[in-house]
C-alpha cells in the first residue's frame, strides 16, 4: 500500500500517480457497467453485529435485492458488511468499493463483486454514478462526506436526483434539525434542498418508495 497524504504528493514529477487515477477511473467504469440498477448503502465500518443498524441495514439490502436492486457499499466492516450479508442472504449481487487505508478497512467477504481503491475521490464517483438511491445508515466523518457529496451534487443540479434516504430518526433527526435552524434560517440553502434528505425508519417503506420513484 502506498503512504497515506497522496494528495499532498501530487505535483509535476509524479505524473505517473495521474495514470494510476486514469486507471481506478476505468477499471471502475468497467466493472460497475455491468452491475445494473442499484442502491447505495454507506454508515460506519465500526458497527457491531448485535447492533441495531447493523441489522437494519442487513434487512434493507435483502429486500434490496428482492426488489431486483443490486447493492453497493464500501466494501469494509459493520454497516458496509450487513449490506453485503443481506445481499447475499438472498442470493443477490452486491460490490464492495474498499479503499486501502493503513487501519480500520478490510474487505468484507460478503460483496460479490469487489474493487480497491486508493484515492476516495474515484470511490466517491462510483457511489454516485452507479446508484440509483442512497442509503446513509449512523456513522462518521466517512459516512457524512459522502451523504454531503451526493446531496450537493443534486443541489447543483450536476446528477440527475435520486432518493436519499438518512436511516434511523433517532440518530439522524438532530443533524436535520440543524441544518434547518442554522443554514436555512440564515438563507445559507433553500428550502427546497430539504427535499432532497428524507428520514425513514422502515426497510420495506424505504424500498416501496424506491420502487415508486425510481425509473429504470
Amino acid at each position: 500500500m502506498e503512504k497515506q497524504f497522496v494528495i499532498d504528493e501530487l505535483d509535476q514529477s509524479e505524473s505517473w500517480r495521474m495514470l494510476r487515477i486514469v486507471s481506478e477511473f476505468v477499471q471502475g467504469i468497467d466493472q460497475m457497467s455491468e452491475v445494473g440498477p442499484a442502491v447505495s448503502i454507506f454508515g460506519s465500518a465500526r458497527s457491531k453485529p448485535t447492533d441495531k443498524y447493523y441489522k437494519m441495514a442487513r434487512k434493507l439490502a435483502a429486500l434490496c435485492v428482492k426488489n431486483n436492486f443490486a447493492v453497493i457499499t464500501g466494501g469494509g466492516g459493520g454497516i458496509m458488511e450487513a449490506a453485503n450479508l443481506g445481499a447475499a442472504d438472498e442470493n443477490g449481487t452486491s460490490v464492495g468499493l474498499n479503499i486501502e487505508l493503513p487501519f480500520e478497512q478490510k474487505p468484507n467477504p460478503y460483496a460479490n463483486i469487489q474493487m480497491n481503491f486508493n484515492y476516495f475521490f474515484v470511490r466517491k464517483v462510483m457511489f454516485v454514478k452507479y446508484a440509483l438511491a442512497y442509503v446513509g445508515m449512523p456513522g462518521g466523518f466517512g459516512t457524512l462526506d459522502e451523504l454531503f457529496e451526493a446531496v450537493t451534487l443534486i443541489q447543483t443540479h450536476r446528477i440527475k436526483p435520486f432518493p436519499v434516504v438518512l436511516m434511523g430518526s433517532d440518530y439522524w433527526t438532530g443533524l436535520m434539525d440543524w441544518i434547518k435552524d442554522q443554514l436555512l434560517s440564515r438563507s445559507l440553502i433553500s428550502p427546497g434542498d430539504l427535499d432532497i434528505i428524507r428520514i425513514m425508519d422502515d426497510p420495506e417503506e424505504i424500498v416501496a418508495m424506491f420502487k415508486r420513484r425510481i425509473i429504470v
